[in-house]
């Protein structure tokens, strides 16, 4: 037991590095992207919106086959190698079809989506999710093989050369270029968002070279009928996974369609870019996926302590969720600076923001009683009554409240989630969580954050001193109880 836990504080700990630091540098794209392309323009509209429906395709193109590789690819008796290239190929497949469709039917999608004049935002972003889609199962690949050195290796390169390319042509060429002359004649700040899609695909197209090896794997072919115990496994995973982003991005992706015109435009790009701050909580979400899910799939069913191992580890998520919570809230005055002022009245609604992420993040860890006793359709009811909850809340809140709507409807929607699969799952596959501990850990929390608020107004050297002994007082029984068990081992 306490093997796995300091295995999975190990992975957390390698993957959290990948995803702090590679999503700090992305930040580097969020004061950029938010000083150059002004609130009042809508212009940070378009790249919110881009963004949701690539994360909402990309979720239909994997369909569930991240999960999927890894149980196969951990169950008796199947040949590893072939779970791989089967689900490589059969991803790929898709993917292909999918950007062939795309760029046939470009200048109706685009008019969809409310971008007409920019058939260019289609063209290239189907490509890009089409390439991240395949490149989803070979990083699944490398979590299996416990090759996080690569992993991070790739994702590095992808973030470095993405910021590094984004700060050339958003900071460096308008300084340069004439207009119609020279090598950058063609330039113009008009087209900035274009620019952004662009250097995406360039990023993720030259990444894809770093899984040459991975790619070898085609040759031990595609398995008709593993393929085809693979999809009733995994289509239940495809519909939770579609309400699961949905919960995510149906704001964004809805948001103009509900608050009609150009003050849509405008709250859009308020509330995504105000939003991008609550990442720093979704680092630590992604980052404990990424070593947990391979641990457990991998576990061994005859151990009679797997499930205190899986009550433990919902204990350190919450734990330190909550610590980036208060980080987040703490350090408000300082985190803010992050996104151009011109977005900083959307700030009050990230707290609700980052309590929704938390929900995500315990929904994630209650959801393996049901993918490992093969019943994924549970996961898809949970999910898709969570969507419901949530499109219903916007529909209702949008007009009245705008972008804070938004907030308080993700976290409605991932609530009821995180609800459902708890007490459903105490009938279906029981584990004894410490529920007392955790609405312990929730308590002290909010009584922190009111703390907090409290002195809101006081000077900032002295706000932000009392709000360090706060976060100090928050991590010390923590500290403590791993120095202790340092010096028993």
């Amino acid at each position: 037991m306490a093997t796995r836990l300091a295995s999975l504080a190990k992975d957390t700990a390698i993957y959290g590095l990948s995803s702090i630091v590679g999503r700090f540098l992305n930040y580097l794209l969020v004061p950029l992207y938010t000083n150059v392309i002004k609130a009042q323009t809508g212009g940070y509209a378009a790249v919110t919106k881009v963004y949701a429906w690539t994360a909402f395709l990309l979720v239909i193109l994997i369909f569930g086959m991240e999960t999927t590789l890894l149980r196969f690819g951990n169950k008796e008796g199947e040949d590893r190698n072939k779970v791989f290239s089967t689900s490589l190929i059969g991803v790929g497949t898709f993917s292909l079809v999918f950007v062939i469709l795309c760029q046939l039917f470009t200048a109706p999608i685009s008019s969809v989506l409310g971008y007409p004049t920019h058939p260019e935002y289609v063209r290239v972003m189907s490509i890009v999710v089409a390439l991240d889609a395949f490149q989803a199962v070979m990083f699944t690949w490398l979590r299996m093989e416990n090759n996080a050195i690569k992993f991070v290796a790739l994702k590095f390169y992808f973030i470095l050369l993405n910021v590094g390319l984004n700060l050339f042509f958003v900071l460096f060429v308008p300084k340069i270029h004439t207009p119609g002359e020279g090598l950058f004649g063609w330039f113009s700040m008009d087209n900035l968002v274009s620019y952004i899609f662009y250097v995406n695909l360039f990023c993720t197209a030259t990444a894809t070279f770093g899984f040459i090896p991975e790619i070898r794997y085609l040759k031990f072919g595609f398995n008709k009928q593993l393929f085809n115990r693979m999809l009733k496994y995994t289509w239940p995973l495809l519909l939770l996974g579609v309400a699961g982003i949905l919960n995510q991005v149906a704001d964004k992706i809805c948001y103009t369609w509900i608050s009609k015109g150009e003050q849509g435009e405008i709250e859009l790009g308020l509330y995504g870019g105000a939003v991008k701050i609550a990442m720093l909580l979704s680092m630590l979400t992604q980052a404990f996926r990424y070593a947990y899910e391979p641990l457990v799939f991998s576990a061994n069913r005859s151990d009679s302590n797997k499930k205190k191992f899986y009550a433990d580890a919902m204990d350190y998520f919450v734990y330190f969720a909550l610590f980036a919570f208060l980080g987040v809230i703490f350090y408000m005055d300082i985190i803010k600076y992050f996104i151009g002022r011109t977005y900083w009245e959307a700030l009050p609604v990230i707290p609700v923001v980052m309590l929704a992420e938390i929900f995500m993040g315990i929904y994630f860890n209650l959801s393996f009683w049901y993918k490992l006793i093969d019943k994924t359709w549970w996961g898809a009811i949970f999910s898709f009554t969570g969507c419901a909850v949530l499109i219903t809340m916007l529909c209702i809140l949008i007009p009245r409240y705008g972008y804070t709507g938004c907030a308080w409807a993700g976290f409605c929607g991932y609530g009821v989630c995180m609800l459902l699969s708890y007490f459903i799952g105490r009938k279906q596959n029981r584990i004894d969580y410490h529920i007392l501990k955790i609405v312990g850990y929730f308590a002290i929390a909010i009584a922190f954050w009111y703390i907090s608020s409290l002195i809101e107004n006081w000077n900032m050297w002295l706000k932000l001193t009392l709000r360090t002994m706060l976060l100090a007082v928050w991590i010390t029984p923590f500290a403590v109880r791993f120095l202790a068990s340092r010096k028993k081992a």
